[in-house]
């Protein structure tokens, strides 16, 4: 479980081709050596929950596998490429964001990118399917990113970006085009079921 408050702006340092999935090594700069990260350990990698299977201080190694890939914006990381770095959440922090799986439900496509004013105004297409599962002023995450939803069309939303998000996440370079990993709110998932909507 995650909140959406991304930690840290990590970097991929290198990806592995294996036979049904991909090995990334990634970094955590400035990472706590009195919190250091465990074996076994869930982090958010660009909002996907992926098990640490290797470590090394700030260096660590997690894998993905076909389901993973296919969902989600892993598949496309570089050598070199910033990604949105979240250790779970432990019993008793603050919950600032949003409850955030980390199972992420599939990509959408940044459309439209303008500034008004400090802030960012960003508009994505998404497959019609996930849209009854988001509303106007409700919770979304964002490669990882807890986000307040502006508006909502058939196949699309939008979100405003404050300073501090792009400073500290991969969405302040995003570009048209760019696709993204998106988690819809869990509740909504849950209460759609219970009424029957799929």
């Amino acid at each position: 479980m995650f909140t959406g408050l991304v930690e840290v702006l990590g970097r991929v340092d290198r990806v592995v081709e294996e036979e049904v999935g991909r090995r990334f090594a990634l970094r955590w700069p400035g990472l706590d050596p009195g919190e250091p990260m465990a074996m076994g350990e869930s982090v958010a990698v660009n909002g996907c929950c992926l098990t640490v299977v290797a470590l090394d201080g700030e260096a660590f190694e997690v894998q993905a596998g076909p389901e993973t890939l296919l969902r989600t914006n892993l598949g496309s990381l570089e050598a070199g490429d910033a990604v949105n770095l979240e250790r779970s959440l432990r019993v008793g922090d603050r919950l600032g964001g949003h409850f955030v799986q980390g199972h992420v439900d599939a990509t959408a496509e940044l459309v439209e990118r303008r500034p008004e004013g400090e802030w960012d105004f960003l508009r994505f297409r998404i497959d019609p399917r996930w849209t009854p599962l988001m509303v106007e002023k409700g919770s979304i995450a964002v490669d990882g990113v807890s986000l307040t939803l502006v508006d909502v069309g058939g196949d699309w939303f939008s979100i405003m970006l404050i300073p501090h998000t792009l400073a500290v996440t991969t969405l302040g370079t995003r570009r048209a085009g760019d696709r993204v990993n998106i988690e819809a709110d869990m509740l909504a998932k849950h209460v759609q079921k219970l009424v029957g909507g799929g």
